[in-house]
């Protein structure tokens, strides 16, 4: 496998975690103090306990190499389980990961130029960006070199390594927001702005202060247009105010959401902009354009004369009229309509898994159609710049690797955090009930109704995301019959694209094991129900809103007897009776 040099400052943090964790195995270095150094460089401790650690890896704006690829499937087998998994957040997972053998780990991620460092911690997080930038008919810029930049800024940068908590970035290039901009600490869409002689200028929106969690809060516009070299000014500036005003004394309100919920909107906004206009005078100021724009450009994709662009984001209605297997995978998973005449496809990825076979032929197939990929936040893979005569080989090669079902936009593509498999926090698995979900809808034949998404997280963190999705579960323990059960709460209507987050209203409680009948229940009904065009959430607002839609389900909401149904005692995917445990917090997704 072709490898590169390891770049210094990678070499660097490498070399400072064998030294550190060599103190701490000898017990110089203590418990807290090697948590907080362990996590900021992207090393989460798992629920198992003892060296088991998970390994997150930064994949900016989700851009991987054929390389890259290759290098996971290494990893999987030699250090993992043979299996890596892509997260919401365009991140790659490699779990049960010895704590001993975590340097050499690191080291096989930068010879391919991959790195953990603060993938975990009070850290600026991985810098995401639409999967289709550079691609997509409906850009206004391509975000791709700033998504790049602006990792690239506050990686290792001193600003960021002891925040008050986590700071999450985004990128999207158009209203779309495929890159989920409207529920982060700073999410940025690219627009364009007219003036009065007809001209116009390409630049961004930036909107400050989103997040999920137990408390969702959806992002707030910081101003009508910020152009193209005060960008990352304006992104430090965020930061520095966070870094300034949020809570160090409880973590459970030190998110930038809070920091505008203590401040109020118009003081945080005051202090945002006055930070930006001095920061010239600081250091790390980044004024003008990028270095990494500058080289790689950021213009549009532009549309193609004549083609109509293929719709793209959340409700996108779309409908599979083929019985060809091959015409219904490009009717669901083929992006249409970029200017330069190339097409994307999305290789479905169930559960965000890829075993370490599958990441070696995906790498083979990037090679051989001189792709690029980009990692979804719907935990797939789009292959781009790709031609139609590509596309029945590219089919072909990705049914061979179980990837080819058409999985876009459809109700088969169910998203889960890692669940209570491997995290601490978790109190169900997430995972297993996305898999009874899944497989509940391809016996009823609803594998592929359009315009519908599902969300799960195995706790109130929402690392599954389930306040943005059409229907949405959070686990959650019960107590029924003077036992302990596994249950969710259920989300629906939950919505982001447009410039505007609408999240999930609770719909009812439910036991786990009843859980896929209610997600089935609720996509028949939208499928049968729904007129031509209309979103869920149209159609959940003209059927009479969450509560009667719930109404229809009350009668799940039910606890057999132990004796009578033992299996409602059990989670997914357990053979023991359910207990709630958790461990101590490290960080959320």
């Amino acid at each position: 496998m072709l490898q590169r040099e390891i770049d210094p400052a990678q070499a660097a943090d490498i070399e400072k975690f064998d030294r550190v964790l060599a103190g701490y195995l000898s017990g110089e270095i203590e418990e807290d103090v090697f948590r907080v150094f362990r996590l900021t460089n992207g090393i989460y401790g798992q629920r198992q306990g003892g060296t088991n650690q998970m390994l997150r890896v930064k994949i900016p704006y989700g851009g991987v190499t054929p390389e890259q690829l290759d290098q996971f499937a290494y990893i999987a087998d030699e250090f993992s389980r043979g299996w890596g998994h892509i997260t919401t957040r365009q991140n790659v997972q490699l779990h049960f990961v010895q704590l001993e053998r975590v340097p050499d780990a690191m080291r096989a991620l930068a010879s391919v130029g991959l790195t953990t460092r603060e993938a975990c911690g009070d850290t600026v997080r991985n810098v995401m960006g639409c999967h289709l930038a550079g691609a997509c008919p409906h850009e206004h810029l391509d975000i791709s070199a700033w998504a790049d930049a602006t990792y690239r800024h506050f990686v290792r940068n001193p600003l960021g390594q002891r925040l008050p908590r986590k700071f999450k970035i985004n990128f999207s290039g158009c209203e779309t927001d495929c890159g989920q901009a409207m529920f982060n600490d700073v999410g940025v869409v690219a627009t364009t702005r007219v003036f009065e002689d007809g001209s116009s200028e390409a630049g961004f929106k930036v909107f400050v202060a989103g997040g999920l969690g137990a408390n969702p809060f959806p992002a707030l516009a910081l101003e009508d247009f910020t152009a193209r070299e005060d960008l990352l000014p304006t992104i430090e500036a965020v930061l520095r105010v966070f870094n300034a005003a949020g809570n160090r004394d409880n973590k459970l309100r030190a998110r930038m959401k809070w920091v505008v919920q203590t401040l109020g909107w118009e003081e945080t906004q005051r202090r945002i902009l006055k930070e930006r206009k001095f920061l010239i005078a600081s250091s790390t100021w980044p004024g003008g354009i990028p270095a990494e724009v500058e080289k790689a450009g950021d213009a549009p994709a532009g549309v193609q004369v004549g083609v109509s662009p293929t719709a793209i984001g959340q409700g996108t209605p779309v409908t599979l009229r083929s019985n060809v297997p091959y015409e219904r995978w490009a009717e669901g998973n083929v992006v249409r309509g970029a200017a330069k005449g190339t097409v994307s496809a999305i290789a479905w990825s169930k559960l965000g898994d890829v075993t370490s076979a599958q990441f070696r032929a995906l790498a083979s197939i990037q090679r051989e159609f001189g792709a690029t990929v980009r990692l979804t936040p719907r935990q797939n893979l789009a292959f781009r710049d790709l031609t139609e005569e590509q596309l029945p080989k590219l089919f072909a090669r990705l049914e061979a690797i179980g990837m080819a079902q058409p999985g876009a936009e459809l109700s088969r593509d169910v998203v889960a955090c890692p669940g209570a498999d491997t995290c601490n926090l978790a109190v169900t698995q997430s995972r297993g009930l996305a898999d009874a979900i899944g497989a509940r809808l391809e016996e009823e034949g609803l594998a592929e109704v359009g315009g519908i998404r599902t969300n799960i997280s195995g706790c109130t963190n929402s690392c599954g995301q389930h306040h943005i999705a059409d229907i949405g579960f959070s686990g959650a323990e019960r107590r029924a019959h003077g036992k302990s059960a596994p249950g969710y709460t259920m989300l629906l209507g939950g919505y982001v694209g447009q410039t505007q987050v609408h999240f999930g209203e609770r719909a009812l409680r439910l036991p786990a094991k009843a859980a896929p009948e209610a997600a089935v229940r609720v996509v028949r009904r939208f499928n049968e129900e729904r007129e031509v065009g209309e979103t869920f959430r149209g159609w959940m607002d003209r059927s009479g809103g969450v509560k009667a839609i719930a109404e229809d389900l009350k009668d799940l909401d039910v606890f057999p007897e132990p004796e009578e149904a033992p299996d409602f005692y059990v989670d997914f995917g357990e053979t023991g009776p359910y207990v709630a445990e958790t461990g101590e917090s490290e960080c959320a997704t």
